[in-house]
């Protein structure tokens, strides 16, 4: 017999051999016709999964992440398997979930594949899907893996096949689809009810832009349709808050092919908008004791060879710029944190000079591949609100601690309410992708879970997602459609100061080591301002919005008194504008609408003779007529309320 440990702590003895269906047809029928997967310890299992020791069992259902992952995983696996049933011949590359659906890449070879195809695709999904085709998990010899693909003629499987070891490789079949994949898998398709397949996109095979490129068709599939129509309400909505929509929409950023791709360029409005969110950050961090710095754009690669950021990231930055004099090398700055070691090293230092917190809203650039590019979420060229923070050892969980402070004031000023904080580890098994000693790495470790336990933070760890120089809290925020950003990280870092040479004069004149602290509670500022627009929806709030008030005179006739309003106005520092086109008030109502532009003030003759202004906000309508001093006290009190 076997102890089988459960969620709630209660433990139940099985026969060896038990499998995770078994497990949940003892609990209850309904808890057995729901089910998807297992986490058997640390480990995802399927439900046909033999159980042969004492274990943690936790059944997973569609109301867990790693259930939604296996379901998703599935139905990548069923898509290949009715388009390989569709288009005779065609290769595929790899097939993963993601956080919302799946993907396959697919050489169509000669078939020509569109959206238009998508229908036919889903409905070949759905015929297979109801025989309830069992996914059959297989173990192979690496040489039987490679003969069987070999026969078939998909190039792209052996190639993934010859990087695997002889021992780990499995395949999975169900019906006559056969494919490479480690799993795991739903027991049958029987659950897959509802599909939709939701775009194309082409991806070069393995991420490299000199390989061939790829089909990738993305799609989505839910235990029932319901869930699926809300999915796709919520896509709608999604398209409608699109920050490259808004951002054309509201003149806040452009692109342009003759300054290059992935470099966006900011209009007028966009351009205040993101110095008012700079302005607001810099006086948050003012009041924490942070001294602002400017570097340059570019750095001698000697810089990123110190850091290590060369070895690491070499390949994905713009190629070295070379100078007239022979073997000088420079690269576009990737990271600010070498600029920044090099600030600390500038003169001697004594433990009284520390924490030392040097912040800069430094710009960086990364050749990401043109695939990848997406809107402000995806560039080459980003302006970081990074800082970083040299202190001492036993400084460090309180100047991690009040990092947290800042990041939690920004989410809860800017309306993020829902939001996990990420503990990102290494990965002990692969300790080549780090630098620095194991104690280093076990410091920084502990030093980030207890800040995070101290500030009372919902966490969850991810092993291997740590920076290659040190681990890190990323916080994982939830927008108002309930997609997730990562937005805002912290690392700790014992290894650069060690790599630069970095020193301080302790208290007993003995030099020691600092520890950096770096941190970027925006991320980027594009990024930023992105996910921001697709929160609001570009109802950004009263404080923030590049346009607070438009002021709408009826006529030509009223244009000297709305320019007497604007004046006003100004002088209380509220941004206003004037709409003195010759369009009839309602044209230029829906107008301020669309561009939304949180109040809208009328000026006409009843309002001149009274010295009033008649108000009108975005999404509320008519709030009457009111003085200007009132006006002016209301929206005051708003940003007050939003800022506090």
């Amino acid at each position: 017999m076997k102890h089988i440990t459960l969620p709630d702590g209660s433990v139940k003895d099985f026969e060896q051999g038990i499998t995770p269906y078994r497990i949940a047809l003892s609990i209850s029928e309904g808890l057995a016709r729901n089910v998807l997967a297992a986490k058997v310890n640390d480990r995802v299992v399927g439900l046909d999964c033999p159980i042969n020791e004492d274990v943690a069992v936790r059944l997973l259902t569609w109301n867990d992440e790693e259930g939604k992952a296996v379901f998703w995983h599935s139905s990548a696996h069923l898509m290949a398997a009715a388009i390989e049933e569709l288009y005779p011949g065609v290769k595929f590359g790899i097939g993963p979930h993601i956080e919302n659906g799946f993907y396959y890449d697919i050489d169509f070879m000669d078939y020509p594949i569109s959206s238009e195809d998508f229908p036919k695709i889903e409905a070949k999904m759905q015929e297979i899907a109801a025989k309830k085709m069992q996914y059959v998990r297989r173990e192979v010899s690496k040489q039987e893996a490679l003969d069987y693909f070999t026969k078939k003629g998909d190039e792209y499987k052996i190639e993934l096949i010859s990087d695997l070891e002889d021992g780990t490789i499995t395949f999975y079949e169900s019906g006559n689809f056969t494919d490479l994949c480690r799993g795991p898998h739903l027991f049958d398709t029987a659950s897959i009810k509802a599909i939709k397949l939701l775009n194309t996109a082409g991806a070069y095979w393995r991420g490299d832009e000199k390989r061939k490129q790829l089909t990738r068709i993305y799609g989505i599939t839910f235990p029932k349709k319901k869930e699926l129509d809300e999915y796709l309400t919520l896509l709608e909505e999604a398209k409608k808050r699109d920050h490259r929509k808004l951002g054309k929409e509201m003149e806040l950023f452009t692109f342009s092919q003759k300054v290059g791709a992935g470099l966006p360029v900011w209009l007028p409005k966009g351009t205040a908008l993101r110095r008012r969110l700079e302005n607001f950050l810099e006086k948050v961090q003012k009041s924490y004791g942070y001294q602002q710095v400017m570097c340059p754009h570019i750095g001698n690669v000697e810089l990123y060879k110190v850091s290590g950021h060369y070895q690491k990231y070499g390949a994905d930055s713009f190629r070295p710029i070379t100078t007239p004099q022979e073997g000088e090398e420079f690269f576009l700055k990737p990271m600010n944190c070498p600029h920044h070691c090099e600030i600390y090293a500038c003169k001697p230092r004594s433990y009284r000079d520390l924490p030392l917190r040097i912040a800069e809203f430094g710009t960086v650039y990364r050749y990401e591949q043109s695939g990848e590019l997406h809107g402000l979420t995806r560039v080459r060229g980003f302006t970081q609100d990074d800082a970083h923070i040299f202190c001492t050892p036993d400084q460090l969980k309180e100047e991690f601690c009040k990092v947290i402070d800042i990041i939690l004031y920004i989410f809860k000023t800017l309306d993020f309410k829902e939001y996990i904080a990420q503990v990102s580890l290494r990965d002990s098994s692969n300790k080549e992708k780090y630098i620095g000693s194991d104690e280093n790495w076990e410091k920084a470790e502990r030093a980030i879970i207890e800040a995070a336990a101290e500030r009372g933070l919902n966490t969850v760890v991810e092993t291997g997602e740590a920076a290659f120089y040190g681990p890190k809290l990323d916080f994982m925020v939830k927008d108002a459609l309930g997609r997730k950003w990562q937005l805002g990280t912290v690392q700790v870092d014992y290894n650069l100061p060690e790599r630069f040479g970095l020193e301080y004069v302790d208290s007993d004149q003995l030099k020691r080591r600092p520890v950096m602290i770096h941190r970027a509670p925006f991320g980027s500022m594009e990024r930023f301002v992105a996910v921001l627009l697709e929160h609001t929806g570009g109802n950004f709030p009263l404080w923030l919005t590049p346009e607070q008030v438009i002021i709408l005179p009826i006529s030509e006739k009223y244009h000297g008194y709305a320019a007497k309003v604007k004046a006003l106005l100004d002088e209380q520092d509220i941004r206003a504008t004037i709409d003195d086109r010759n369009e009839k008030a309602g044209r230029k109502i829906r107008d301020a609408e669309v561009n939304k532009i949180p109040f809208m003030v009328i000026a006409g003759e009843k309002e001149e003779e009274s010295s009033t202004i008649s108000i009108r906000e975005h999404g509320a309508g008519d709030k009457g007529t009111m003085t200007i001093p009132d006006f002016v006290t209301l929206l005051k009190e708003r940003i007050a309320e939003e800022l506090k």
